[in-house]
This record gives structure tokens, C-alpha cells and sequence, in this order.
């Protein structure tokens, strides 16, 4: 397959952690340059949360440095990220995006080539 799939969304209280997976992919993963997830909130454009290169080198954008963590298994098929310290504004719908582009670290959707569905997460005060 080479679209890619979401799990592990879901309600949690503020101070709490979730643990978002993805899986799938182009079917040649030697031709990903980054993995990374993007989340959209309601009303909000969608904005770039974190990326990882084939070397395993990630970024992060400036609002959940320290508490995201973004992981990927060997054989790069599926990628995760740990959210820890959640916070009312963390509320989105999360998505894991590939690029096969080397300018994917630049967090745009312009880059992104296989898209997931979706998985929503909400955190409430």
C-alpha cells in the first residue's frame, strides 16, 4: 500500500500523554527522505508538528519542543510520536505525512507526497 494510517487518537485531560502511530507508505521506503506529522484544529490552517529524515535527524516545531517525541522502527515503515504533557491547545486532528523530497524538513504540505486519513486528539482543562 502506499497510502499511510493513523492510530492511537483519543481524549485525554491536560498533563497527559497519548502515543500517535502510523504505518504504510510508498512502496519503495528507500525513496522517503522525511516522515512527519502535521495537525489541523478547527478553524486553523494545518501546521507542520515534526519530522524525521532517513538518518534519523528530527525536527520539531517551536511550541511542542520538550514534550513530543517523534520515533521511528527500523526498516521505516511506521513512525510514531510520544505527546507528553498535553496541552487544550495540542486539540487537533493529527495526520503523518512522507515526502520524497529533500526540502521536507521545511514542514510544508507543498512537500508531501502520501497523506494519512486522520486521527483526532483532544485535550480537555
Amino acid at each position: 500500500q502506499e497510502h499511510l494510517v493513523e492510530s492511537g487518537g483519543g481524549s485525554v485531560q491536560a498533563g497527559g500523554s497519548l502515543r500517535l502511530s502510523c504505518a504504510g507508505g510508498p512502496r519503495y521506503m528507500y525513496s522517503v527522505y522525511c516522515m512527519s506529522w502535521f495537525r489541523q484544529a478547527p478553524g486553523k490552517e494545518r501546521e507542520g508538528v515534526g519530522a524525521i529524515g532517513r538518518d534519523g535527524r528530527t525536527t520539531y516545531t517551536e511550541s511542542v519542543k520538550g514534550r513530543f517525541t517523534i520515533s521511528q522502527v527500523d526498516g521505516k515503515t511506521s513512525m510514531y510520536v510520544q505527546m507528553n504533557n498535553l496541552k487544550p491547545e495540542d486539540t487537533a486532528m493529527y495526520y503523518c505525512a512522507a515526502s520524497i523530497t529533500p526540502q521536507c524538513f521545511q514542514m510544508s504540505e507543498r512537500f508531501y507526497k502520501y497523506w494519512g486519513q486522520g486521527t483526532q486528539v483532544t485535550v480537555s482543562s
